[in-house]
């Protein structure tokens, strides 16, 4: 890739960069809420159908739920197809040929996954990669892991020309905000993410997602709600009910109106969109903080593709439409050299119950010697063998890194 940004003179002294600033709190997704701000012009890179476009973005949903009811094949993908805005997400941390990667689907499959939280009230480059997860397909294609990588975790994010940023020490957070700055966008900060976490794992990418998690309420809500299980009860910091009507905090005191709070209580039940987006978006008040919200948010995807494959949406052609309008522009897509229709059809035998939650640092909060987070040996080991596409191996000799959600 030709860069042709000019870069700026590097302040010798400087150890680590400007903190960057605050970002207004901004709520879930819930039942009275403002539009999501769309994503941000993006230049066309290639055609790619709209249902493969949902399955890859959204969590994998139904890609990694279709198994053989993807009925139609390329006819329906055709169907369904339209000129969408796909961006190179990547950059410099792509798979290379060398590293396994290429334009087809065999070998192990790579993706970056990049939750964000974008509102009317942030700007294009004040976004934070909230949620980080890497997605590995072993060459089996017979199941998926989803690792998370805590938000917090201190990196060396180096520098990148585009959004003119110099280099240094920061939350693997920023990496995305420093990559979006002056004028690169969610693209500039995907790749900058993406290139951190290549130093950072040895991880490269077949391609990668940026979900914006708001969209999520109303693909949750075309699949009439999906089940969680609460596994320990915490009070909502982000919504309350007014009248029973559940409404965002800032929200509801405008009301003027008495509130009681949102309280999600030990249990499994069914949840519409607003209540499963808030639950997995806690992190205050649970015993691992952070962690937990990783598991949770684990959860909340693969609870996606089990009701998506106990449903007939798959067999039915207009509720993959509807649920395609559902997605909105929630999504940024990148599937590398992969043509988009090999993509979905190579992988589309894994099935929502092959999808396996890893927990880095064994869940806990691991310090350095400066108090920041960081990964520990086995978390780096478990990387390793991402790379080495030896995770099966790994998992069995490291049962304790299963999150066994349920």
């Amino acid at each position: 890739m030709t860069v042709t940004s000019e870069r700026q003179t590097p302040d010798q002294d400087r150890v680590e960069p400007q903190e960057p600033p605050p970002v207004a709190e901004s709520a879930p997704a819930g039942a009275v809420e403002p539009a999501p701000a769309p994503a941000p012009a993006l230049k066309i890179k290639k055609k790619a159908p709209l249902w493969a476009k949902l399955t890859t973005s959204l969590g994998v949903l139904l890609l990694l739920s279709s198994g053989g009811g993807l009925i139609g094949g390329r006819m329906l993908i055709s169907r369904t197809t339209e000129t969408i805005v796909v961006e190179d997400l990547t950059g410099e941390a792509q798979k290379t040929e060398e590293e396994g990667g290429g334009s087809t689907v065999e070998g192990p499959i790579d993706l970056l996954l990049m939750g964000v939280d974008a509102r009317l009230r942030l700007s294009e480059d004040n976004l934070r990669a909230d949620t980080i997860i890497v997605l590995h397909i072993p060459a089996t294609h017979d199941r998926a892991y989803l690792i998370s990588i805590p938000r917090d975790t201190e990196v060396e994010v180096p520098e990148f020309a585009p959004s003119k940023y110099e280099g240094g020490t920061a939350k693997a957070t920023e990496a995305f905000y420093w990559g979006a700055q002056n004028g690169a966008g969610w693209g500039g900060g995907a790749q900058l993410l993406a290139k951190t976490l290549k130093k950072s794992t040895g991880i490269s990418f077949d391609g990668a997602a940026i979900i914006n998690f708001g969209g999520f309420k109303k693909v949750i809500d075309q699949l009439d709600g999906v089940t969680m299980c609460v596994d320990q009860q915490v009070t909502s910091k982000h919504m309350v009910y007014v009248g029973g009507t559940a409404m965002f905090l800032a929200d509801a005191r405008k009301t003027g109106k008495a509130t009681k709070p949102v309280v999600h209580k030990v249990g499994c039940r069914e949840m519409e969109g607003w209540e499963a987006l808030d639950y997995a978006r806690q992190r205050y008040g649970l015993k691992n903080g952070d962690y937990d919200r990783q598991r949770h948010q684990q959860q909340l995807i693969k609870a996606m593709a089990k009701k998506a494959a106990s449903s007939d949406l798959l067999t039915n052609p207009l509720k993959i439409s509807n649920l395609v309008k559902a997605g909105g522009e929630s999504l940024v897509l990148d599937t590398g050299d992969i043509p988009i229709t090999d993509f979905v059809l190579g992988l589309k035998g894994i099935a929502a119950g092959d999808m396996v939650l890893l927990r880095t640092n064994n869940g806990t909060f691991a310090g350095n010697d400066s108090g920041r987070e960081m990964i520990t040996e086995e978390s780096r080991a478990m990387f390793e063998a991402v790379k080495d596409d030896d995770l099966d191996q790994f998992v069995l000799d490291h049962p304790d890194v299963v999150a066994n959600e349920k």
